[in-house]
């Protein structure tokens, strides 16, 4: 009921869940059951689900309804393991196999550079690794490429000197930006990502979830509202259902307290 209230509110893409091993991720073990209620017709967002492997790409390639697939893939070995459960190297090549997957099924892969704005393990980062991932996705025609601050480690001059730089760079690719921060820093990321040129933020309403490795316990993702509340100050124009929209901020109470 609340993925159903959400694609009334006409964002423009969702999110929804996960094809991964219910071993793995139990909770995400009714991905399918899901996606069977959902009420597409009358809704123009379109439906992302994460994969942790081919497998998984594989088996979210079969729905129609679907139109993104999302790899996460780290530039930290550490967190890749911890992930995925595969190495960089291994990590890679599934990006291959997905990328060839959604060619045959016409879905769209997003890859998302996770920790990309640094990691908490001691693993080496630098911006140069992370353009050295951005060259080897685009030889790969991967088309949009999210950099995650898995860890809410990002700074707003790290994301202004990125995106100003990545965005010139390949005018061709979407770049979006997936971030986890604090409530106190969360606007001044969001300022930093859009002066710099993005376009596509992922938000979750209220800011709900986060990454059990963050140092912080109040580090979660970005607040959808704030990001439409931020974006409406700067003229934007989103085409969101702001009835539908509040109906969602309502259900939310509800909802995320019990899971």
């Amino acid at each position: 009921a609340y993925i159903n209230q959400l694609l009334k509110v006409g964002f423009d893409t969702i999110d929804f869940g996960s094809f991964v091993s219910p071993k793995a991720i139990p909770q995400m073990s009714d991905t399918t059951e899901v996606l069977s209620e959902l009420f597409l017709t009358s809704s123009t967002s379109k439906l992302l689900a994460i994969v942790a492997n081919t497998r998984g790409a594989e088996a979210a390639s079969e729905h129609g309804l679907i139109d993104y697939l999302g790899f996460p893939l780290s530039i930290s070995e550490t967190f890749q393991r911890r992930n995925t459960n595969s190495t960089i190297a291994q990590a890679i090549d599934t990006v291959k196999s997905i990328q060839l997957i959604c060619e045959g099924s016409h879905k769209q892969l997003v890859t998302y550079i996770s920790m990309g704005f640094g990691n908490p393990y001691g693993d080496f980062y630098s911006v140069e690794i992370v353009s050295d991932f951005i060259k080897m996705l685009i030889e790969l025609d991967v088309k949009i490429i999210s950099l995650a601050d898995t860890v809410g480690s990002s700074t707003p001059g790290q994301i202004t000197y990125l995106f100003s730089k990545l965005t010139k760079e390949y005018p061709e690719i979407e770049f979006g930006v997936h971030l986890h921060s604090s409530p106190a820093t969360s606007i001044e990321k969001i300022n930093a990502a859009f002066e710099a040129g993005c376009n596509r933020f992922d938000g979750a309403l209220k800011g709900f979830g986060g990454c059990p490795m963050a140092d912080d316990e109040l580090v979660g993702n970005l607040a959808t509202e704030k990001i439409i509340d931020y974006l409406t100050t700067r003229n934007v124009l989103l085409n969101l259902d702001r009835v539908e929209l509040n109906k969602a901020m309502i259900m939310t109470e509800s909802v995320f307290p019990n899971h």
